[in-house]
């Protein structure tokens, strides 16, 4: 046989001898396990709330953000072979993707600066307990948060503008 071909008998592993798994040297008592005072088991802290403020604003932000590249990605990519000056391959290809970057990267911020504020005012919401007030039938945090992200997202345009972006914000949840 040549010298770069694996032989079996000469693996160093088959030399070493098996372990011995014997258990009869472990004493039950002293990890914890046996007969104690109290009979209940030990379990791990879970936090009931879920995730944190800030897990979840990056966490929906990045998610929003991607969708609504793809999104926007998509309908510049449409827009682009319509409006396109020119039948030649160049300028067509120029024109989709100058429509794509423009509307994906508006597209994508937009979502991802409405699921920050609509995660922030749903974490205060959640702070604020308001679930309380209105019973069990019908959580209304989130929908105050729509109707907060709206509002906050429109409120340069004026009161009017703001309270009609807040409701769409509503009828969105």
């Amino acid at each position: 046989m040549s010298s770069s071909s694996h032989n079996f008998e000469e693996d160093e592993g088959a030399k070493r001898p098996i372990p011995s798994f014997d258990t009869s040297s472990i004493k039950l008592s002293t990890l914890g396990i046996g007969d104690t005072e109290d009979s209940m088991p030990d379990y791990l802290e879970y936090d009931t709330s879920g995730r944190g403020l800030m897990q979840t604003m990056f966490a929906n932000a990045g998610l929003s953000y991607l969708l609504g590249t793809l999104g926007g990605g998509i309908y510049g990519f449409n827009e682009g072979l319509k409006h396109t000056p020119s039948h030649r391959f160049r300028v067509k290809l120029n024109s989709v993707l100058n429509h794509c970057s423009r509307h994906g990267s508006r597209f994508g911020n937009m979502l991802g600066v409405w699921s920050v504020m609509y995660s922030f005012y749903e974490n205060f919401a959640d702070q604020l307990d308001i679930d309380q007030y209105t019973g069990p039938v019908q959580p209304v945090g989130p929908a105050l948060a729509a109707f907060a992200t709206g509002a906050t997202y429109k409120s340069q345009a004026g009161p009017r503008v703001a309270g009609l972006a807040g409701v769409i914000g509503l009828g969105a949840v």
